[in-house]
């Protein structure tokens, strides 16, 4: 392989993910104004400035686009939430830095995230399975952390499911009703919402 050929090779892996990532925002823009069946190719192709035929040369079709959406979206949940986690070993604290970043990750990403709720349908087969195992994981984390604070004596709650699904559904509706021009930043819902999870879950410092 020659100089020039080594140089060119990551330069067109690099425009190729850019291109990539172009539609994917496109087709964000797009589900969210038309919702996904109402969005043809040619709609999305339209809004990243392409033609409907170099759409197709990264993506087979708007189905594996929303199914990347949705993928992308919770594995960046996860790993959120297994930072949060890693970032102490007290119950309280675990709870309180994951109900931030959720919230945070929820109205920041508000647009995707209400695209990836109310779409979910819209999946194949095969890629909803993938995503609803990926939603799961996420329960399973919340839960996870809400049985770890009763085992240690510092939350009091009676049913540790029910709270962990409370408090999922709270970050989650956050993408239903945050405006990025009103009063309130991401980070303040974050704090807030982190507080609120202690109070819900009986947390005692």
């Amino acid at each position: 392989m020659t100089d020039s050929e080594a140089t060119t090779a990551p330069d067109q892996a690099s425009r190729a993910d850019a291109t990539r990532a172009r539609l994917v925002e496109a087709a964000v823009s797009a589900f969210a104004e038309r919702g996904f069946h109402g969005t043809t190719t040619r709609d999305i192709a339209a809004a990243a400035g392409m033609s409907p035929a170099a759409l197709y040369v990264h993506h087979r079709s708007k189905e594996e686009l929303l199914h990347q959406i949705s993928r992308d979206a919770h594995q960046r949940t996860i790993d959120a939430m297994d930072a949060a986690i890693a970032s102490t070993t007290s119950p309280v604290e675990q709870l309180r830095e994951t109900m931030r970043v959720f919230a945070v990750h929820h109205a920041r990403g508000r647009t995707g995230a209400r695209i990836v709720n109310y779409e979910l349908s819209a999946l194949s087969p095969q890629h909803h399975a993938e995503i609803v195992e990926l939603r799961i994981q996420i329960d399973q984390r919340m839960r996870d952390l809400v049985e770890a604070g009763i085992e240690q004596g510092v939350f009091d709650v009676p049913d540790p499911g029910l709270a962990a699904t409370a408090l999922l559904s709270l970050g989650v509706d956050i993408a239903r009703w945050y405006r990025p021009d009103g009063s309130w930043t991401p980070e303040d819902v974050g704090e807030a919402y982190a507080d609120l999870a202690l109070r819900i879950v009986g947390a005692r410092e």
